[in-house]
C-alpha cells in the first residue's frame, strides 16, 4: 500500500508537470494587425536643406561635410590628398627657390654657390622652371581635392532621400521568341506596392 501511494504521488507529479506546460505559445496575429506592420515602416524625413549644410561643413573644415552625412572612412582621404598636395607644393617650392638663389648669385657675379662646376646657367634656368610648373599644379591639385571633398558632401547628401528598398528591383529577364526559337534581351524593371 505504500508503495503504490507512492507510486500515485509521482504519477500526479508528473502530471502537474504536463498541466504548466499545457499554455498556448501560438499566438495568431490577425491580417490587419499583419498589414498595419507592413505600413508602418520607418519612414525617415529627408531634410532639403542637408546637402548645402553639408557643402558648408565641408567648405569650411575639409571633411566635416563627411563626418555629417556619417561617412568617416571619406576623411582620411581627403586629408591626405590635401596633404600630399601641400606636401608636394612645399618641396617644390624649396627646390624652386635653392636654384633660383643660385642663379641670382652667379648673375650679382659670386662663384660659390652649391651648383657651381656642375650646371651651367641655361640648366639653372630650367630647373627654376620645372619646379616651378610642379608647384603651380600642386597647387591646382591641392583647389581641385578641396573642391572635391566640397562636391562629394553635396552630392552624398542629396543620395540619402532616393529610395533603394527592398520594393523596388531590377533583374535580367531571358525572354524567348515562341516563333523564331531566338532569345529576347531586356532588362525588367519591378516595383512592388
Amino acid at each position: 500500500m505504500k508503495n503504490s501511494c507512492f507510486y500515485f504521488s509521482v504519477f500526479f507529479l508528473f502530471l502537474s508537470f504536463q498541466i504548466f506546460a499545457q499554455e498556448d505559445s501560438l499566438q495568431l496575429k490577425t491580417s490587419k494587425e499583419v498589414a498595419l506592420k507592413k505600413n508602418l515602416k520607418a519612414k525617415v524625413e529627408y531634410n532639403p536643406l542637408a546637402p548645402a549644410k553639408a557643402a558648408f561643413y565641408s567648405a569650411v573644415l575639409p571633411g566635416l561635410g563627411q563626418a555629417y552625412n556619417k561617412r568617416y572612412w571619406k576623411i582620411p582621404i581627403v586629408y591626405a590628398g590635401i596633404g600630399a598636395g601641400i606636401y608636394f607644393y612645399s618641396v617644390n617650392d624649396r627646390e624652386y627657390n635653392r636654384y633660383r638663389d643660385a642663379y641670382k648669385r652667379r648673375l650679382a657675379g659670386y662663384s660659390d654657390d652649391e651648383f657651381q662646376g656642375v650646371l651651367e646657367d641655361a640648366t639653372l634656368i630650367s630647373a627654376q622652371e620645372k619646379f616651378r610648373r610642379q608647384k603651380e599644379i600642386s597647387i591646382l591639385v591641392t583647389a581641385a581635392i578641396y573642391i572635391l571633398n566640397i562636391i562629394d558632401a553635396n552630392v552624398d547628401a542629396h543620395l540619402r532621400q532616393f529610395n533603394v528598398d527592398e520594393d523596388l528591383s531590377v533583374q535580367p529577364n531571358l525572354n524567348v521568341d515562341e516563333l523564331t526559337g531566338r532569345a529576347n534581351y531586356g532588362l525588367s524593371l519591378n516595383l512592388k506596392f
